[in-house]
């Protein structure tokens, strides 16, 4: 057991080095890495699509790297909204880590992009624990999923910067209790933001992108208590 913590442990601080030094060097060129985490299903690719569209309206340099474990339809999904983007696939493992976004990022981001979104492997277990060389980490939950989501998962959403729900057009029919979810989000993780939005009714366009940005002008980013308490 003790070798198997250690190990995991050391893991983690590889990653970690790994993280720092692709976010000082994508920092270098003006680039700022959004990753995004949430269960399979709750429509982060139909969400990240339409920011990413929203993006090129603005004439917001952005590019999307999408995770999966098998298929490359995330990336033909998100490659509709007309920015670079590519797939990484992961043959099995359950998450990125930041040597795997590094080595794909090489020779292939454009110079000029400003947001680099980073679409993990669905999944809020093995992902929560690895930085990425984020600026921003969103974690986000369909109403369909339960309002004590946070509860089960309260690495991902303790670690979270900023939490999208979506889906909420079917909030009624879910009977999802917005007040209960909003409360136990700040159990796990006090004063992080919660965004409402639907891709489909058009609620909370722009939301992400608009944090995307504020974060990449080096506006404060929110600290979890999570986070201080590992620092």
């Amino acid at each position: 057991m003790c070798r198997a913590v250690d190990l995991q442990r050391a893991v983690l601080a590889k990653n970690e080095a790994a993280a720092q030094i692709l976010r000082t060097e994508l920092s270098a060129r003006g680039t700022t890495v959004v990753n995004l985490l949430s269960s399979p299903g709750s429509g982060k690719t139909a969400l990240l699509e339409r920011e990413l569209r929203l993006a090129g309206e603005r004439g917001v340099s952005a590019a999307a790297l999408t995770a999966d474990l098998a298929t490359e339809n995330d990336a033909r999904r998100l490659a509709r909204s007309g920015v670079p983007v590519k797939q990484v696939l992961t043959d099995g493992l359950c998450h990125l880590e930041a040597d795997m976004v590094a080595r794909h990022l090489h020779d292939w981001l454009p110079e000029a992009t400003r947001l680099l979104f980073v679409e993990n492997v669905g999944n809020l277990v093995c992902p929560a624990g690895y930085d990425l060389g984020e600026s921003l980490r969103v974690v986000l939950a369909s109403v369909t999923e339960g309002e004590d989501k946070p509860l089960k998962y309260p690495t991902a959403f303790g670690l979270a910067q900023l939490v999208i729900v979506t889906k909420t057009d079917m909030a009624e029919a879910a009977e999802f209790d917005e007040a209960a979810f909003r409360a136990n989000v700040q159990q796990v993780n006090p004063g992080v933001e919660v965004v409402l939005s639907s891709v489909r009714d058009g609620r909370g366009a722009g939301a992400l992108l608009d944090r995307a940005l504020a974060t990449a002008e080096g506006n404060r980013v929110h600290t979890p208590v999570m986070a201080r308490a590992g620092a």
